[in-house]
């Protein structure tokens, strides 16, 4: 088998899926409240102990706030738990994304380079929260607050790659249009634009604007994203719809990635890049 796909024949699955993975945190939310009231121990002083506000523990236990890994832990110390707890991690960790993105999600975890080509939105690892909320925000039909929560959660959650050691290679072309889209208003855009110029400082970080005045683009046949693991192996990731196409085939992931090669060779470079997102900042 050389790709994993979801069909929109197959959205029903998908939803299923979802709906599953909310089934995990409300169950794990449940444990965690079990096992609270055992201990005879106040919402407000579990939130003491692992940093949290009494009402984002009662988020916790009614599944509507997804725990950080680092929580799960720590609660399950704090409670005497002895692993009930900790052996939710997992699949609490996975239903936090939508069922199309878990696989890779997985893989972000595990790769030493990350090959991105955006045209609609900036890419989520770069994203700011306002930002998410922002398109979250404009789907339709509309998110529930809770899922717009966890997805914003889950979100920020994989920019820890950022700060992994060792570093991955990650790099970012994205249309000019992504940068000059208004989305969420002014204040909204000039924050995100500053975001991605800390970004660009980052050594192991490469960011680069395909301007719309381009004449030769390799990547008009839209978005898509070449994962390296750590293995050598390679993966070719591509979204659209809540439906999602990861592929194995090496003729693929080959050609994909040199692809990417010729659309950062056709981009402006990184240097000019920075330059012109600041241009872009200055005329907010």
């Amino acid at each position: 088998m050389t790709a994993e796909r979801v069909d929109p024949g197959e959205m029903d699955g998908v939803q299923a899926a979802d709906k599953a993975g909310q089934d995990v945190v409300i169950a794990f939310g449940q444990s965690l409240k079990t096992l609270r009231v055992r201990a005879g121990m106040q919402r407000e002083e579990l939130g003491r102990r692992l940093g949290y506000s009494a009402s984002t523990i009662a988020s916790f236990e009614q599944g509507r706030r997804i725990p950080p890994p680092r929580a799960i832990d720590q609660a399950d110390k704090e409670l005497g738990a002895d692993n009930l707890l900790t052996v939710w991690k997992e699949p609490v960790e996975k239903a936090q994304y939508p069922a199309f993105f878990q696989g890779m999600a997985q893989l972000e975890k595990q790769a030493m380079e990350l090959l991105v080509y955006d045209t609609h939105v900036v890419n989520g690892l770069l994203q700011t929260e306002a930002y998410m909320r922002a398109l979250l925000d404009m789907r339709r039909p509309p998110l529930d607050l809770e899922t717009i929560e966890q997805r914003v959660a889950a979100r920020l959650a994989r920019q820890d790659i950022f700060d992994r050691r060792p570093a991955p290679l990650l790099s970012f072309v994205m249309d000019e249009a992504v940068l000059r889209h208004r989305y969420g208003g002014r204040e909204v855009i000039k924050g995100q634009l500053e975001h991605l110029l800390l970004f660009g400082e980052r050594g192991n970080v490469e960011l680069q604007v395909m301007p719309t005045d381009c004449e030769d683009n390799a990547g008009v046949n839209g978005p898509f994203t070449v994962i390296t693991r750590k293995d050598g192996k390679k993966y070719l990731y591509v979204e659209a719809l809540n439906t999602s196409t990861l592929v194995t085939d090496a003729s693929q992931t080959v050609l994909a990635a040199a692809r990417y090669g010729i659309i950062r060779s056709q981009a402006l470079s990184p240097r000019e890049s920075l330059a012109f997102i600041k241009k872009l900042l200055g005329e907010l």
